[in-house]
């Protein structure tokens, strides 16, 4: 651990400061911002204290360039959580954000640092490879994509000011989750929890139960009716679970897997 914890940075928001014992860094999915996450730290604080990840090119870190390389952005995020890592935290990422989650997890427990749980939500392990070329289509196609996905508001897509302030982060996001390359080494020692929707066209239920080869520790699969933003119609019960698996992480123990 080095450092103190700032209140305010480019890199991390606190929306809610709790003195909590636990901590849940929350990691935007492509094109996302923190602001994501805003809710999540409302319902959860003062219990949890929620962190979310601002990625550089995004609302007021517009005018900084993007991050296009996964492995990259994973180092600038580790260095940039180790100031916070006197507390115990699990992590939570969505889409592109599980597998930024994952590569920051294993650069922290290769500097000691041991996370308490991790959520992969709507992603696919990293193990799993396919053959995407998002960040290759024009832009139309980047568009007609995120409304498919309906991650984003409809009205917002409409927009060609605010289209032409968003598309960079967003083809920059996917380059970087569809260029990243999983490297074989050490298992994660902590529990991982994979979440998904069962009609998410990006991830199989194979590809989520996969994540089970990444974590020496236990592992869980939570199925949600809905999409790839299955999570936008079951907040509620998806941060029942977080709490639950932080509680119990925290704790020292782990029951059997729980019935979603």
């Amino acid at each position: 651990m080095t450092g103190v914890p700032q209140e305010t940075g480019e890199w991390i928001r606190r929306f809610h400061p709790s003195d909590a014992q636990t901590r849940l860094v929350c990691f935007p999915h492509a094109g996302g911002a923190a602001t994501f996450y805003h809710p999540v730290s409302q319902a959860l604080s003062p219990s949890v204290d929620v962190l979310a990840v601002q990625y550089p090119g995004r609302q007021e870190r517009h005018t900084e360039p993007c991050i296009s390389d996964l492995s990259m952005l994973a180092e600038r995020v580790a260095e940039e959580l180790h100031p916070w890592t006197d507390r115990p935290m699990a992590f939570f990422g969505h889409s592109m954000g599980a597998i930024l989650g994952y590569e920051v997890a294993r650069r922290l427990q290769s500097s000691g640092v041991q996370l308490l749980t991790l959520f992969a939500s709507g992603r696919r392990a990293p193990s799993c490879l396919r053959d995407e070329d998002m960040h290759r289509r024009d832009n139309d196609g980047i568009i007609d994509e995120l409304k498919q996905l309906q991650g984003t508001d409809a009205r917002l897509l409409d927009d060609p000011e605010i289209v032409r302030m968003l598309l960079p982060a967003i083809r920059s996001d996917y380059q970087a989750v569809e260029t990243y390359r999983y490297e074989p080494g050490p298992l994660l020692t902590c529990p991982i929890i994979a979440l998904t929707g069962n009609e998410d066209p990006h991830v199989t239920y194979d590809e989520a139960t996969s994540w089970r080869s990444h974590t020496s520790g236990p592992f869980e699969l939570q199925t949600y009716s809905g999409g790839h933003f299955y999570l936008n119609s079951h907040a509620a019960a998806v941060m029942e679970t977080i709490v639950w698996h932080i509680r119990a992480a925290s704790s020292g123990w782990l029951e059997e897997p729980r019935t979603a």
